[in-house]
């Protein structure tokens, strides 16, 4: 990853106008970022700020001019529209309603959303209310992600996550009152502190929940189960490095993971990637466009997007986003910006596919393998992987085997130095 090139220096700096240039298809499904939040958690690592509402209003008139130029580059009515939209943050449910009221008008007055467009929006249960979703709704949003992180408030205190376990399930009942009929939860696992016996009460809180597709009790249909990561310069990581904290042991961590699996599968949840549960055809088709390497647009600072193989990311403060924004008649600065490389997009396209339980197309992988004269030490590295017990081959697909999936960074590391 490069610095961040401060805005000043205008001479080094790019717009997205810039690989947005390189488009061929029209692009199917966008990413806004709304940074603000009321409290900045100690594991985040995504750009967020500590909302004063003194910027909302001139954030949400960027987005705006952003949204506008991005919106040549979507796919129109005639092509089917976007497939999806996702805003998350930060906490987007901070934005102020008449500001959420213009941004839905905007959207759709710029893009071809239609009932068929997954539409979500990430929300903490603190800012759930019957207003707002209703606002929501009313604006073509059709699927909730509501961060729980855990029902045990101990456990929350660590991760300095500061809600009311219980406004879990209001906001579940909000949004399907609403008529929000798609809602996932987000769970945090191997939490400092945390026993084995604390995630099993966590899951089973989780699957009472369950109410299926289009419940309007409150239920969910898709269930996101993480492990606590330690992400460099977030307040958690320094605690752990100061000795304020204690990482869980690995064995405990290990079965965690592999109870989360045998459980949500007996209970009808069904793991489509590694973290990612959800009964029947609920799959988050937005991240599955993410772990399949397609296309998509991203709006707002922060934000990452992938367009005709071009990888990049907006300036990740707001200040900087915002004047970047007007200087360039509504194309964001941006960093990190990777052209289209084989090798690069064929190493991402294994580490990203070898997480869905659907695997990798094995043949289709060596054969881009073969254009980058990379087919054979990949092959050898797959066959090592297989011989290992990690990796399964059937069906012409590669696929991490239950094993595998304990270590499936080690997997696609290894198949991904195949192509060097």
């Amino acid at each position: 990853m490069t610095k961040i090139i401060p805005l000043i220096r205008r001479s080094q700096c790019i717009t997205a106008a810039v690989p947005l240039a390189a488009r061929q298809e029209p692009v199917r499904s966008l990413y806004i970022h709304i940074p603000f939040c009321f409290h900045k958690c100690h594991y985040c690592d995504f750009y967020s700020l500590v909302d004063t509402q003194d910027r909302q209003s001139a954030f949400v008139e960027a987005l705006v001019r952003e949204l506008s130029v991005l919106s040549p580059h979507a796919a129109g009515s005639s092509s089917g529209g976007l497939a999806t939209v996702f805003i998350g943050g930060g906490t987007p449910t901070l934005l102020a309603q008449p500001l959420w009221r213009r941004l839905l008008a905007v959207l759709h007055d710029l893009f071809a959303i239609s009932a068929a467009t997954e539409f979500t929006v990430e929300c903490n249960p603190e800012t759930a209310s019957a207003s707002l979703f209703a606002l929501l709704r009313e604006g073509g949003v059709n699927r909730m992600s509501i961060g729980a992180q855990s029902f045990d408030a101990r456990h929350l205190r660590t991760l300095e996550r500061w809600h009311d376990p219980e406004n879990v399930e209001r906001a579940l009942s909000l949004a399907a009152r609403a008529g929000i009929k798609r809602r996932s939860l987000d769970l945090i696992f191997a939490i400092p502190g945390q026993s084995l016996d604390d995630w099993q009460t966590d899951l089973e809180k989780a699957l009472s929940l369950c109410g299926g597709v289009g419940s309007t009790s409150g239920g969910i249909d898709h269930l996101s189960c993480y492990s606590l990561t330690y992400e460099p310069g977030t307040p958690l990581t320094a605690r752990r490095d100061h000795g304020e904290i204690q990482p869980l042991d690995e064995e405990t961590e290990c079965r965690m993971f592999e109870y989360t699996g045998e459980r949500l599968l007996q209970a009808g949840l069904a793991r489509y990637e590694i973290s990612n549960f959800s009964v029947p055809r609920s799959e988050c088709r937005h991240n599955l466009n993410y772990w399949r390497q397609e296309q998509w647009l991203a709006a707002g600072p922060s934000a990452s997007a992938f367009v005709a193989g071009h990888r990049w990311k907006n300036v990740a403060r707001l200040g900087d986003w915002l004047d970047g924004v007007r200087a360039s008649r509504g194309y964001s600065p941006i960093t990190d910006h990777e052209p289209p490389d084989a090798r690069r997009l064929l190493a991402e396209r294994i580490m990203t596919g070898l997480r869905l339980s659907e695997g990798l197309d094995a043949g289709a992988i060596l054969r881009e393998a073969r254009s980058i004269s990379a087919a054979d030490r990949l092959q050898r590295a797959s066959k090592l992987m297989i011989n290992s017990g990690c990796l399964l081959e059937s069906d012409g697909r590669w696929r991490l085997s239950p094993a595998g999936l304990l270590v499936a960074d080690s997997v696609a590391t290894t198949l991904m130095a195949a192509l060097d």
